[in-house]
């Protein structure tokens, strides 16, 4: 494929994931036409960590027993197509990964040296493209924290105090766009628009 065939798919992809968690934070998931092993998918891509049935359920506010055959739904899915990304079970936790054996090859992509848990977070931001730090946060975990002072000394992110309120503005910086080619947008300076 392609490199902008593969930029393609992974924006339709991770917009897919975004209208998801957007519908999961405002609880207007059965408003939306996305299949429960689809908002399962979100969750787990967007906590990058290990989560049991019981947190999968509670935060789409489903119930264990659909949350368990959607999950199996969906791994069958994983299974059954040629794909770079696979669910796992340890422990009771599910996570979504790359599959076995693609994690050097994504090391060697990547322009840069930078943990996969820092990725996340990189690629949550740019997702959002302006996110309060606070929401951030929220969304990954208080290891974000770390993340955030990673990706600030890699000059990858930008960070602003919010003028009415405590948390920072954290948006992408100009080193981001060269970088991974990302095409920065024009109406992310307006701090008056919401992340």
């Amino acid at each position: 494929m392609y490199r902008h065939e593969i930029h393609g798919i992974l924006n339709s992809r991770f917009a897919l994931l975004v209208i998801t968690k957007l519908a999961l934070n405002k609880g207007i998931t059965s408003k939306l036409d996305i299949s429960l092993p689809a908002q399962i998918e979100a969750v787990l891509y967007l906590k990058g960590k290990p989560l049991t049935i019981s947190e999968i359920a509670e935060a789409l506010t489903q119930s264990t027993e659909s949350v368990q055959e959607a999950l199996i739904a969906l791994m069958a899915g994983y299974s059954q197509r040629d794909t770079s990304l696979e669910i796992c079970e340890k422990d009771g936790k599910y996570s979504l990964q790359l599959t076995k054996g693609l994690g050097e090859l994504v090391q060697n992509l990547l322009p840069v040296d930078i943990s996969g848990a820092s990725l996340r977070t990189l690629a949550t931001i740019a997702l959002k493209k302006r996110i309060l730090q606070s929401d951030l946060v929220d969304l990954r975990g208080s290891g974000a924290y770390e993340h955030i002072k990673e990706l600030i000394n890699m000059n990858f992110i930008e960070r602003k105090r919010q003028r009415d309120g405590r948390s920072f503005w954290i948006t992408l910086s100009e080193k981001f766009h060269q970088t991974f080619t990302v095409i920065p947008d024009i109406d992310t300076t307006d701090e008056n628009k919401a992340a």
